[in-house]
């Protein structure tokens, strides 16, 4: 027998703005299961040998890459351009950005050292969550705070705060100021040769 207390969540299913339905999973979960996967590969002993380097890191840039909305990051740092570009440039752009970023973000994960990763808290507005974390060792703590968008049942990264610094924000205004100066094509062309260099193999402290 169906419960009135399941035809009122039904109805509210159908009647949410938009028709969006709501996350599967709650934002923390979504975060911590990708914070999980990372954390397997790395103490992988496998994947340590020098021989996977770059196999390991290509799994990384996978693991990150399904949780990070890279194009709704990409759009935010540039809100004023963003709309001025065809669907071409948009893609060059989000491609550029994607290669740059998930290549950063591997190698400064890559330089995990068994801190502890701590859940304090989740906020949900709508479509909209933040998921606050703390990195913490015996020397130091960061706090690291990770923005979501809900979308098909699920929660996907648009900016990520660390120890009080947005990371979108960051980079808006290092584009806007190449932009001031040089002109867009500048910026496409310095976002082209910083991809490059951060796929070049960093040699092993």
């Amino acid at each position: 027998m169906v419960s009135v207390a399941s035809v009122l969540i039904a109805a509210l299913t159908v009647l949410l703005p938009g028709g969006v339905v709501p996350a599967a999973v709650s934002p923390t979960e979504s975060v911590k299961r990708t914070i999980d996967e990372v954390l397997r590969i790395l103490d992988d002993q496998e994947m340590q040998r020098p021989a996977r380097l770059m196999e390991r890191r290509k799994l990384l840039e996978k693991v990150i890459g399904a949780r990070f909305d890279y194009r709704e990051m990409a759009k935010r740092t540039l809100p004023a351009r963003w709309k001025t570009l065809t669907e071409a440039e948009q893609k060059e752009f989000v491609d550029l950005f994607q290669s740059f970023l998930s290549t950063s973000y591997a190698d400064k994960i890559e330089g995990y050292a068994g801190e502890q990763i701590q859940y304090l808290a989740e906020r949900i507005e709508g479509d909209y969550a933040e998921v606050r974390t703390k990195l913490a060792s015996e020397k130091t703590e960061i706090p690291i705070d990770y923005r979501l968008m809900g979308r098909a049942g699920d929660w996907f990264v648009y900016d990520v705060i660390a120890d009080g610094v947005s990371l979108v924000k960051n980079y808006r205004g290092q584009f806007d100021k190449i932009i001031r100066e040089s002109g867009y094509p500048d910026l496409v062309e310095e976002l082209r040769k910083k991809s490059k260099e951060a796929k070049l193999p960093k040699p092993r402290k």
